[in-house]
């Protein structure tokens, strides 16, 4: 796997094969592969944007890169509605526990803000004694009581989007669709 080849053909508009997205971005995660060509294949996804076979590798290789919950165990629907930054941020605060009321159950797994936009995990943690930093289990247990938890993004879950949503807050790559897409999905 060669990281330069990977972007310049990204950068050409070439589709790139699953495993060879799998392996860079495998690569990235144990940080054979630098910040500085990362940023470098953001830049080419934003201006190229990803096939849908692309978009899936990338989806998939985000949530296979660390832990996902299972709530199957829960006796309704499970809901979420995310926000891609602004005014839908303030949404949440009042659907999420309307929905819960409802009978819905409604984890969220919220980010900070990217670009000029504070996040829903930053209006939040402005509210004094309010904590997102709780364990997994505090986590599902909050939502079998309440129908309603929220969390910040965890070091077990996504941790590849983690990496990645930092990258992109910080290399203009923010408004890229198929990145927003894959980065709400993967949690």
């Amino acid at each position: 796997m060669s990281a330069i080849r990977i972007i310049e053909r990204k950068s050409a508009g070439r589709t790139l094969e699953a495993g060879e997205l799998r392996a860079f971005l495998g690569a990235y995660l144990e940080g054979d592969v630098p910040d500085y060509q990362m940023a470098a294949f953001l830049m080419a996804v934003w201006f190229r944007g990803l096939s849908g076979a692309e978009l899936d590798a990338v989806l998939d290789t985000m949530i296979a890169s660390g832990a996902s919950l299972d709530l199957s165990h829960l006796d309704g629907p499970r809901v979420d509605k995310h926000s891609t930054g602004g005014v839908g941020d303030k949404v949440s605060l009042v659907l999420a526990p309307l929905a819960a009321e409802l009978g819905l159950y409604v984890p969220m797994m919220s980010g900070r803000g990217l670009g000029h936009t504070g996040g829903t995990l930053d209006k939040l943690e402005s509210i004094p004694g309010f904590r997102t930093d709780i364990a997994l289990d505090d986590f599902v247990s909050i939502l079998e009581r309440e129908r309603f938890a929220m969390i910040g993004q965890t070091p077990e879950i996504a941790p590849l989007d983690r990496r990645l949503y930092d990258l992109r807050s910080v290399t203009g790559t923010v408004s890229s669709i198929p990145l927003i897409a894959t980065s709400i999905m993967s949690k």
